[in-house]
Protein backbone atom coordinates (compact mmCIF):
# COMPACT_ATOMS: atom_id res chain seq x y z
CA UNK A 1 0.00 0.00 0.00
CA UNK A 2 1.33 3.53 -0.89
CA UNK A 3 1.93 6.03 1.75
CA UNK A 4 -0.28 9.31 1.23
CA UNK A 5 2.32 12.05 -0.06
CA UNK A 6 -0.30 14.99 -0.05
CA UNK A 7 -2.15 14.84 3.46
CA UNK A 8 -4.09 18.19 2.92
CA UNK A 9 -5.43 16.60 -0.55
CA UNK A 10 -6.60 13.31 0.92
CA UNK A 11 -8.37 15.45 4.05
CA UNK A 12 -9.81 18.36 1.08
CA UNK A 13 -11.44 15.17 -0.04
CA UNK A 14 -12.89 13.81 2.91
CA UNK A 15 -10.86 11.01 3.29
CA UNK A 16 -9.15 9.29 6.29
CA UNK A 17 -5.18 9.19 5.82
CA UNK A 18 -4.14 5.43 6.55
CA UNK A 19 -1.86 5.42 10.07
CA UNK A 20 1.04 3.59 9.76
CA UNK A 21 0.55 1.12 12.23
CA UNK A 22 1.69 -2.32 12.47
CA UNK A 23 -0.44 -5.76 12.17
CA UNK A 24 -2.13 -5.34 15.68
CA UNK A 25 -1.95 -8.26 18.29
CA UNK A 26 -5.34 -9.76 18.39
CA UNK A 27 -6.40 -12.22 21.35
CA UNK A 28 -6.21 -15.97 20.08
CA UNK A 29 -8.41 -16.74 17.49
CA UNK A 30 -10.37 -20.42 17.23
CA UNK A 31 -11.06 -21.61 14.14
CA UNK A 32 -13.22 -24.29 13.42
CA UNK A 33 -12.84 -26.93 10.41
CA UNK A 34 -16.31 -26.18 8.19
CA UNK A 35 -16.83 -28.84 5.01
CA UNK A 36 -18.24 -27.23 1.91
CA UNK A 37 -18.69 -23.54 1.40
CA UNK A 38 -19.24 -21.59 4.78
CA UNK A 39 -19.99 -18.30 3.70
CA UNK A 40 -22.20 -15.78 5.66
CA UNK A 41 -23.28 -15.45 9.00
CA UNK A 42 -26.20 -14.93 11.72
CA UNK A 43 -25.25 -14.87 15.44
CA UNK A 44 -27.52 -16.38 17.75
CA UNK A 45 -26.15 -16.69 21.31
CA UNK A 46 -23.17 -18.41 21.48
CA UNK A 47 -23.80 -19.81 18.47
CA UNK A 48 -23.45 -18.63 14.50
CA UNK A 49 -25.62 -19.38 11.60
CA UNK A 50 -23.75 -20.17 8.09
CA UNK A 51 -25.31 -20.62 5.06
CA UNK A 52 -23.81 -23.49 2.93
CA UNK A 53 -23.88 -25.55 0.29
CA UNK A 54 -27.07 -26.82 -0.09
CA UNK A 55 -27.60 -26.22 3.54
CA UNK A 56 -27.36 -23.55 6.21
CA UNK A 57 -25.75 -25.02 9.68
CA UNK A 58 -25.81 -23.75 13.38
CA UNK A 59 -22.40 -23.68 14.74
CA UNK A 60 -21.18 -23.65 18.24
CA UNK A 61 -17.87 -23.24 19.46
CA UNK A 62 -17.80 -25.61 22.31
CA UNK A 63 -19.80 -28.44 20.59
CA UNK A 64 -19.46 -27.91 16.65
CA UNK A 65 -22.41 -28.31 14.28
CA UNK A 66 -25.66 -28.29 15.97
CA UNK A 67 -28.18 -28.34 13.54
CA UNK A 68 -29.21 -27.92 9.54
CA UNK A 69 -31.69 -26.96 7.81
CA UNK A 70 -31.40 -27.66 3.79
CA UNK A 71 -32.19 -24.65 1.81
CA UNK A 72 -31.72 -25.93 -2.20
CA UNK A 73 -29.31 -22.48 -2.75
CA UNK A 74 -28.85 -20.00 0.29
CA UNK A 75 -27.53 -16.73 -1.22
CA UNK A 76 -26.63 -13.49 0.62
CA UNK A 77 -26.65 -11.91 3.75
CA UNK A 78 -28.87 -13.17 6.15
CA UNK A 79 -31.16 -12.03 9.20
CA UNK A 80 -32.29 -12.76 12.31
CA UNK A 81 -36.17 -10.76 13.41
CA UNK A 82 -39.24 -12.15 15.85
CA UNK A 83 -37.31 -16.01 16.78
CA UNK A 84 -36.53 -16.68 13.27
CA UNK A 85 -33.54 -17.13 11.31
CA UNK A 86 -34.80 -15.13 7.58
CA UNK A 87 -32.38 -16.24 4.38
CA UNK A 88 -32.83 -16.15 0.60
CA UNK A 89 -32.83 -18.96 -1.29
CA UNK A 90 -31.62 -18.49 -4.94
CA UNK A 91 -32.48 -21.59 -6.08
CA UNK A 92 -36.68 -21.01 -5.99
CA UNK A 93 -36.84 -17.23 -5.53
CA UNK A 94 -37.49 -17.55 -1.90
CA UNK A 95 -37.24 -15.77 1.53
CA UNK A 96 -37.19 -19.25 3.89
CA UNK A 97 -37.72 -18.62 7.62
CA UNK A 98 -36.54 -21.02 10.12
CA UNK A 99 -37.61 -21.01 14.13
CA UNK A 100 -33.98 -20.18 16.08
CA UNK A 101 -35.58 -23.02 18.69
CA UNK A 102 -35.98 -25.81 16.96
CA UNK A 103 -34.04 -25.32 13.41
CA UNK A 104 -36.88 -26.26 11.73
CA UNK A 105 -38.63 -24.33 8.17
CA UNK A 106 -41.72 -22.73 9.21
CA UNK A 107 -42.17 -20.71 6.00
CA UNK A 108 -41.38 -20.63 2.34
CA UNK A 109 -42.24 -17.08 0.98
CA UNK A 110 -42.62 -16.58 -2.78
CA UNK A 111 -40.88 -13.16 -2.76
CA UNK A 112 -39.33 -13.48 -6.15
CA UNK A 113 -35.20 -12.50 -5.67
CA UNK A 114 -33.51 -10.12 -8.48
CA UNK A 115 -31.22 -12.54 -10.22
CA UNK A 116 -28.24 -9.99 -10.33
CA UNK A 117 -25.28 -9.88 -12.37
CA UNK A 118 -22.09 -8.30 -10.24
CA UNK A 119 -23.95 -7.63 -6.93
CA UNK A 120 -24.92 -9.68 -3.90
CA UNK A 121 -28.34 -10.03 -1.96
CA UNK A 122 -28.69 -8.17 1.54
CA UNK A 123 -31.75 -8.79 3.78
CA UNK A 124 -32.80 -6.12 5.64
CA UNK A 125 -35.06 -6.35 8.88
CA UNK A 126 -37.04 -3.69 10.60
CA UNK A 127 -40.57 -2.07 11.21
CA UNK A 128 -41.92 -5.30 11.82
CA UNK A 129 -40.87 -6.44 8.53
CA UNK A 130 -38.13 -8.42 5.94
CA UNK A 131 -37.00 -6.46 3.09
CA UNK A 132 -35.63 -8.56 0.23
CA UNK A 133 -34.39 -7.07 -3.38
CA UNK A 134 -36.88 -8.72 -5.36
CA UNK A 135 -37.13 -8.27 -8.87
CA UNK A 136 -33.61 -7.10 -10.85
CA UNK A 137 -35.59 -4.07 -12.40
CA UNK A 138 -35.47 -2.24 -9.03
CA UNK A 139 -38.12 -3.75 -6.92
CA UNK A 140 -38.09 -4.22 -3.17
CA UNK A 141 -40.36 -6.69 -1.52
CA UNK A 142 -41.62 -6.31 2.41
CA UNK A 143 -42.53 -9.43 4.19
CA UNK A 144 -45.20 -8.79 7.43
CA UNK A 145 -43.29 -11.17 9.92
CA UNK A 146 -46.51 -11.45 11.90
CA UNK A 147 -48.28 -12.92 8.45
CA UNK A 148 -45.20 -14.00 6.53
CA UNK A 149 -46.80 -12.33 3.80
CA UNK A 150 -45.46 -9.64 1.26
CA UNK A 151 -47.49 -6.39 1.87
CA UNK A 152 -45.77 -3.78 0.23
CA UNK A 153 -43.21 -3.85 -3.15
CA UNK A 154 -41.08 -0.22 -2.87
CA UNK A 155 -39.63 0.70 -6.45
CA UNK A 156 -36.27 1.49 -6.58
CA UNK A 157 -32.73 1.86 -8.84
CA UNK A 158 -32.09 -1.59 -10.98
CA UNK A 159 -30.39 -3.97 -9.97
CA UNK A 160 -30.54 -2.68 -5.95
CA UNK A 161 -29.59 -5.58 -3.76
CA UNK A 162 -27.59 -4.87 -0.45
CA UNK A 163 -30.37 -3.40 2.04
CA UNK A 164 -30.04 -2.64 5.83
CA UNK A 165 -32.45 -1.45 8.42
CA UNK A 166 -31.31 1.65 10.85
CA UNK A 167 -32.25 4.91 12.15
CA UNK A 168 -35.82 4.20 11.24
CA UNK A 169 -35.14 4.11 7.67
CA UNK A 170 -34.51 1.03 5.01
CA UNK A 171 -30.98 1.60 3.51
CA UNK A 172 -30.75 0.31 -0.47
CA UNK A 173 -27.38 0.22 -2.09
CA UNK A 174 -27.27 -0.34 -6.09
CA UNK A 175 -23.67 -1.45 -7.32
CA UNK A 176 -23.96 -0.91 -11.18
CA UNK A 177 -25.86 2.51 -10.71
CA UNK A 178 -23.79 2.98 -7.79
CA UNK A 179 -26.09 4.56 -5.06
CA UNK A 180 -27.52 4.25 -1.78
CA UNK A 181 -31.42 4.66 -1.43
CA UNK A 182 -33.00 5.97 2.21
CA UNK A 183 -36.88 4.34 2.23
CA UNK A 184 -39.34 5.51 4.34
CA UNK A 185 -41.34 2.46 5.97
CA UNK A 186 -44.14 4.72 6.91
CA UNK A 187 -44.81 5.36 3.14
CA UNK A 188 -42.50 2.39 1.79
CA UNK A 189 -40.86 5.27 -1.24
CA UNK A 190 -37.86 6.16 -1.32
CA UNK A 191 -37.25 9.33 0.20
CA UNK A 192 -33.27 9.73 -0.88
CA UNK A 193 -30.72 8.75 -3.00
CA UNK A 194 -27.01 9.62 -2.83
CA UNK A 195 -24.07 9.06 -5.19
CA UNK A 196 -21.74 6.41 -4.26
CA UNK A 197 -18.37 5.43 -5.50
CA UNK A 198 -16.94 2.65 -7.54
CA UNK A 199 -18.81 -0.85 -7.10
CA UNK A 200 -20.89 -0.27 -3.87
CA UNK A 201 -21.78 -3.54 -1.60
CA UNK A 202 -22.49 -4.28 1.33
CA UNK A 203 -23.60 -1.94 4.02
CA UNK A 204 -24.02 -1.94 8.08
CA UNK A 205 -26.18 0.61 10.33
CA UNK A 206 -24.83 1.49 13.68
CA UNK A 207 -22.77 4.14 15.46
CA UNK A 208 -24.24 6.87 14.28
CA UNK A 209 -24.11 6.48 10.09
CA UNK A 210 -24.73 4.12 7.91
CA UNK A 211 -21.56 2.73 6.50
CA UNK A 212 -20.86 1.75 2.93
CA UNK A 213 -18.27 -0.49 0.79
CA UNK A 214 -16.70 1.24 -2.23
CA UNK A 215 -15.53 -2.39 -3.40
CA UNK A 216 -13.75 -0.64 -6.45
CA UNK A 217 -12.10 2.22 -4.93
CA UNK A 218 -11.17 0.39 -1.71
CA UNK A 219 -12.85 2.85 0.77
CA UNK A 220 -15.48 2.61 3.45
CA UNK A 221 -18.06 5.23 3.18
CA UNK A 222 -20.08 7.08 5.97
CA UNK A 223 -23.28 8.28 5.65
CA UNK A 224 -25.41 10.89 7.73
CA UNK A 225 -28.41 9.28 8.32
CA UNK A 226 -30.37 12.83 8.78
CA UNK A 227 -29.03 13.99 5.76
CA UNK A 228 -28.55 10.99 3.91
CA UNK A 229 -25.19 12.47 2.53
CA UNK A 230 -21.76 11.05 2.98
CA UNK A 231 -19.85 12.54 5.52
CA UNK A 232 -16.12 10.71 5.53
CA UNK A 233 -14.19 8.22 3.56
CA UNK A 234 -11.47 6.16 4.97
CA UNK A 235 -9.16 4.18 2.67
CA UNK A 236 -8.46 0.26 3.91
CA UNK A 237 -7.10 -1.11 0.58
CA UNK A 238 -6.79 -1.03 -3.01
CA UNK A 239 -10.01 -2.71 -3.70
CA UNK A 240 -12.74 -3.87 -1.04
CA UNK A 241 -14.26 -6.46 -3.53
CA UNK A 242 -16.72 -9.41 -1.84
CA UNK A 243 -16.08 -9.20 2.29
CA UNK A 244 -18.62 -7.95 4.71
CA UNK A 245 -19.25 -5.22 7.41
CA UNK A 246 -20.87 -4.54 10.81
CA UNK A 247 -20.85 -2.14 13.98
CA UNK A 248 -20.02 -2.44 17.68
CA UNK A 249 -18.43 -0.71 20.56
CA UNK A 250 -17.57 2.73 18.55
CA UNK A 251 -16.14 0.96 15.46
CA UNK A 252 -17.03 -0.15 12.24
CA UNK A 253 -15.63 -3.91 11.48
CA UNK A 254 -14.60 -4.38 7.83
CA UNK A 255 -14.03 -8.48 6.34
CA UNK A 256 -11.31 -8.15 4.00
CA UNK A 257 -10.32 -10.28 0.85
CA UNK A 258 -6.77 -9.11 0.45
CA UNK A 259 -4.16 -7.69 2.99
CA UNK A 260 -5.80 -9.38 6.00
CA UNK A 261 -9.37 -10.29 7.69
CA UNK A 262 -10.67 -8.17 8.71
CA UNK A 263 -9.49 -3.91 9.78
CA UNK A 264 -11.48 -2.07 12.79
CA UNK A 265 -11.91 1.93 12.29
CA UNK A 266 -12.73 4.06 14.97
CA UNK A 267 -16.57 5.44 14.06
CA UNK A 268 -15.76 8.89 15.48
CA UNK A 269 -12.58 9.79 13.48
CA UNK A 270 -11.76 6.68 10.87
CA UNK A 271 -9.15 6.12 11.92
CA UNK A 272 -8.00 2.97 11.15
CA UNK A 273 -7.45 0.95 14.61
CA UNK A 274 -6.12 -2.37 13.80
CA UNK A 275 -5.54 -4.61 10.93
CA UNK A 276 -6.28 -8.56 12.16
CA UNK A 277 -5.60 -11.74 10.75
CA UNK A 278 -3.92 -13.40 7.01
CA UNK A 279 -5.59 -13.01 4.19
CA UNK A 280 -8.15 -15.74 3.76
CA UNK A 281 -9.71 -14.90 0.68
CA UNK A 282 -13.51 -13.50 0.45
CA UNK A 283 -15.58 -14.25 3.61
CA UNK A 284 -18.23 -12.96 5.90
CA UNK A 285 -18.66 -11.06 9.35
CA UNK A 286 -20.41 -10.30 12.47
CA UNK A 287 -19.79 -8.61 15.54
CA UNK A 288 -21.20 -9.41 19.20
CA UNK A 289 -20.32 -8.19 22.46
CA UNK A 290 -17.82 -10.87 23.31
CA UNK A 291 -16.60 -11.61 19.74
CA UNK A 292 -16.64 -11.85 15.88
CA UNK A 293 -17.32 -13.97 13.98
CA UNK A 294 -16.10 -14.18 10.64
CA UNK A 295 -16.02 -17.12 7.70
CA UNK A 296 -13.55 -17.93 4.98
CA UNK A 297 -15.09 -20.30 2.50
CA UNK A 298 -11.80 -20.72 0.68
CA UNK A 299 -10.33 -22.60 3.25
CA UNK A 300 -13.24 -24.07 4.90
CA UNK A 301 -13.54 -21.92 8.00
CA UNK A 302 -15.12 -20.39 10.98
CA UNK A 303 -13.02 -18.36 13.13
CA UNK A 304 -13.95 -16.58 16.65
CA UNK A 305 -12.39 -13.42 17.72
CA UNK A 306 -12.55 -13.13 21.35
CA UNK A 307 -12.90 -9.85 23.17
CA UNK A 308 -13.33 -7.42 20.34
CA UNK A 309 -13.22 -4.12 22.66
CA UNK A 310 -9.88 -5.33 23.58
CA UNK A 311 -8.34 -5.34 19.53
CA UNK A 312 -8.44 -2.04 18.67
CA UNK A 313 -8.62 0.38 21.93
Amino acid sequence: MKRLHNLALVLAAGIAAIPLAAQAKAPAEQVIQVPGFADFLAPDGDTVWATNRGRIERWSRSQGKLAEVAIARPCGAMVIADGSLWAANCADGTVNRIDLATAKLVATIPTGLAKLTKSEHQLAAGAGSIWVASDAAGKISRIDTATNQVVATITVDPETSYLTFGFGAVWAVCLPGQTIQRIDPATNSVTKRTALGAAPGFLAAGEGAVWVQEQGDGTLARIDPTSGEVSGRVKVGTVLKYGDVDTGAGKVWLRTTEDQTFVAIDARTLEIKARIGKPEGSGALRYTRDGLWTSAHDVHTLTWWPKPRKIAK
